[in-house]
């Protein structure tokens, strides 16, 4: 059996760079917290928690900290929590992604100007809540037609829509034409990292070749889902999974190649153990 695998599997820049921060930051003697989980992938965080790195979740955990340094995930977060930090004393390492600390001072600047802010994006995910942290008003969030339908401005004020890093292109720009059609003066900022449409592209492209697809990644991860939603409209038999131990796959012998790709947040090691399998074993 023949395995294709995605060039673009894997550590997007800005979760790499997070991630090598944090273990680098391990290796010394201070006490290392991270707000939230540095990424989505519950075996680096576990790694990570090993090596003595905690995760705080909420704006509570954190006014209980007396000293250490806190670690801003590749996520970012509101502005709040950068000024809670530093009213503690408290050391502060970003390691926001830069694709989406640029989203924060567009967001910032824009809403400073008056404009109303427009998110296209999962109004659960860290990312955008942490990008709706920067805004000067109460931001707007819409992930799909219904939502986008029900987003009702204030005519006589501009709109900046942004987007969350890791959503779909054509599902973005779909979202914007219907909301285009309200008559609002809008003014749009494609904010989706460029790592992330190269690596929905290819995805796509691979799962309409192939006979089956395994998605990897963490089951929290967002961008991951969106890649097994894209693979799994070319690729009846698409797979998604954590790790190897995720992995029961029930393949017809007609199967003659298999596609793997990743999202942004898993490791190599997992990546390679997989395809490993794959080669190995059918």
């Amino acid at each position: 059996m023949e395995v294709l695998l995605a060039k673009s599997a894997g550590f997007c820049f800005g979760v790499k760079r997070a991630v090598d921060r944090v273990y680098e930051l391990a290796q010394t003697s201070a006490k290392i917290y991270t707000y939230g989980p540095i990424i989505h992938n519950e075996e680096v965080v576990g790694d990570l928690e090993k090596k003595g790195v905690s995760v705080i979740e909420t704006k509570e955990e954190l006014r209980q900290i007396k000293e250490g340094v806190i670690v801003i995930r590749s996520h970012g977060v509101a502005k709040e929590i950068y000024d809670q930090i530093e009213q503690q004393g408290l050391e502060c390492v970003d390691a926001t992604c830069p694709f989406v600390k640029r989203i924060h001072n567009i967001v910032e600047k824009e809403s400073a100007n008056g404009k109303q802010i427009l998110i296209i994006g999962n109004a659960g995910h860290p990312e955008v809540e942490g990008i709706m942290g920067w805004s000067s008003t109460p931001a707007m969030v819409a992930e799909c037609a219904e939502e986008i339908e029900q987003i009702h401005c204030n005519p006589d004020q501009p709109v900046c829509i942004v987007s969350q890093t890791t959503f779909n292109y054509n599902k973005f720009q779909e979202l914007v034409e219907i909301f285009e059609k309200k008559g609002y003066d809008i003014s749009v900022v494609n904010t989706i990292c460029n790592a992330t449409e190269e690596r929905q592209t290819e995805a796509k492209e691979i799962a309409a070749k192939v006979d089956a697809m395994i998605i990897i990644g963490g089951r929290h991860s967002s961008n991951t889902r969106k890649l097994y939603e894209i693979c799994s409209r070319e690729c009846a038999d698409t797979y998604f999974i954590q790790t190897l131990d995720d992995l029961h796959l029930d393949l017809p012998k007609s199967v003659r190649l298999v596609g793997i790709t990743a999202g942004a947040s898993t490791p190599n090691k997992i990546i390679e153990e997989v395809q490993n399998y794959v080669r190995i074993n059918f």
